[in-house]
C-alpha cells in the first residue's frame, strides 16, 4: 500500500510523503525495505525527521473486559535535518531489521488475521504529522513453518491467530505482547484438551516454543516450553517432535492440573516454567476482539473465515501509541 498524505497541521501547501515498502512478507529478524518519496509543498519546509513506527493491534484483558488497542513495538529514524525544497522532489531509502519476536501474519501466503502496520511520521517546523498505515506482512522462519506444518500433519486446525498484550513468566520475551496460534486438537487428543495454543518467541539463536492447553470440561489449563534451534530445520523429525511435545504437555496436565500448576519442560535441557500473565492495559481502545480462521496449507484446517484486520487501517490516526480509554 502506498500513502500520500498532506501535512494537515501545515494547511494547503504542505509537503506531501509517499511510503512505499519492497514487495514480499519478511521474516523474524529480518529485513523490512523500501522508500519514503518526499515533494515540497508551496515554500522551502525544514525537515526536522522521518520516522518510521512498527504497530500492532494487540487484546488486552483488564478487570472491566477485554479491549482492542494499537502497540508502537519499534520505531527507526529515516533521516531529517534537511531543507526540502518547493515543489522538491526526494527520495529516502530504508532498511531496517524487524524485532525476532514481530508476530506472524501469514503461512503460505493465506493471512492468519494478525495487523501489523508501518507508519511515517513527518515533523516540519515543529510540527508532526502521522500519516497512514502500510500493512506489514510477516512470513515463518523455516523453523516455525516445520512445526506448525508438523501440527497440521498431525491433525490439529487452524482455530484463529490473536497478539495478547503481557508477558510469558519464566521466558526471555522482550515485546510487550505475545502472540497465540489456537489449534484444535487432533483426534488422539481431542479428549484430553479442547484446545492448545502455540506462541513463538525467536531470538537470533533460538526459538522458544510455548505450548499451552485448554483442559476438557474445566479446570487448570497446562503450560509448557521447549527451545529449538534456527538451523538444521530439514535434519530434524518434526512430526516426532511436535508428537513428544503434546503428549509431554497432555500428560503434565493430568499431573499438575488438580494442583493449579504449569508444567515446565525444556527440549535440549532448557527448563523454564511458562505462565501466561495479561496486564491491564490503561489506554486500550474498546473494541471486538479480531479474530481469523482460515485454511492453512500443509494439513491444517478450518471451519470458517472472519477478516477484520482491514479495520486497523481505518481510524486509527488519532490514536496514541495505546490506544484511548474505551
Amino acid at each position: 500500500m502506498v500513502f500520500k498524505r498532506l501535512l494537515g497541521s501545515l494547511g494547503v501547501g504542505g509537503p506531501s510523503v509517499d511510503t512505499v515498502l519492497d514487495p514480499g512478507a519478511v521474516t523474524p529478524g529480518g529485513s523490512l525495505t523500501g522508500e519514503i518519496r518526499l515533494k515540497g509543498g508551496g515554500a522551502e519546509f525544514e525537515v526536522e525527521h522521518l520516522t518510521l513506527e512498527l504497530l500492532a493491534r494487540v487484546e488486552a484483558e483488564t478487570d472491566d473486559g477485554e479491549y482492542d488497542g494499537t502497540v508502537v513495538f519499534e520505531r527507526f529514524t529515516v533521516g531529517g535535518g534537511f531543507r526540502l525544497g518547493e515543489d522538491e522532489e526526494r527520495t529516502l531509502p530504508f532498511a531496517f531489521s524487524v524485532p525476532w519476536e514481530s508476530p506472524l501474519t501469514e503461512l503460505h501466503g493465506q493471512p492468519l488475521g494478525i495487523a501489523l502496520g508501518l507508519r511515517t511520521e513527518l515533523a516540519v517546523a515543529g510540527a508532526r504529522d502521522k500519516g497512514d498505515l502500510d500493512p506489514v506482512a510477516v512470513r515463518p522462519l523455516p523453523v516455525q513453518e516445520a512445526i506448525l506444518e508438523a501440527f497440521g500433519r498431525q491433525g490439529f486446525g487452524f482455530r484463529s491467530a490473536d497478539l495478547e498484550y503481557g508477558r510469558i513468566g519464566g521466558t526471555g520475551q522482550q515485546l510487550p505482547f505475545y502472540q497465540e496460534i489456537e489449534l484444535t486438537p487432533s483426534p488422539r487428543f481431542a479428549h484430553a484438551v479442547s484446545e492448545i495454543e502455540v506462541t513463538f518467541l525467536a531470538t537470533s539463536g533460538g526459538l522458544e516454543v510455548v505450548l499451552e492447553a485448554d483442559k476438557r470440561g474445566g479446570g487448570h489449563d497446562a503450560v509448557t516450553r521447549f527451545t529449538v534451534g534456527l538451523h538444521g530445520v530439514e535434519q530434524t523429525d518434526w512430526d516426532a517432535e511436535v508428537d513428544g511435545w503434546v503428549r509431554h504437555l497432555v500428560e503434565h496436565r493430568a499431573a499438575f492440573g488438580a494442583h493449579g500448576g504449569h508444567g515446565s519442560y525444556g527440549h535440549h535441557g532448557d527448563h523454564h516454567e511458562g505462565h501466561r500473565s495479561g496486564p491491564g492495559m490503561g489506554t486500550a481502545v474498546a473494541a471486538g476482539a479480531a479474530g481469523l480462521a482460515v485454511g492453512v496449507a500443509g494439513g491444517m484446517v478450518a471451519a470458517e473465515i472472519v477478516d477484520e484486520v482491514g479495520d486497523f487501517f481505518e481510524g486509527d490516526e488519532d490514536e496514541e501509541d495505546g490506544g484511548e480509554e474505551g
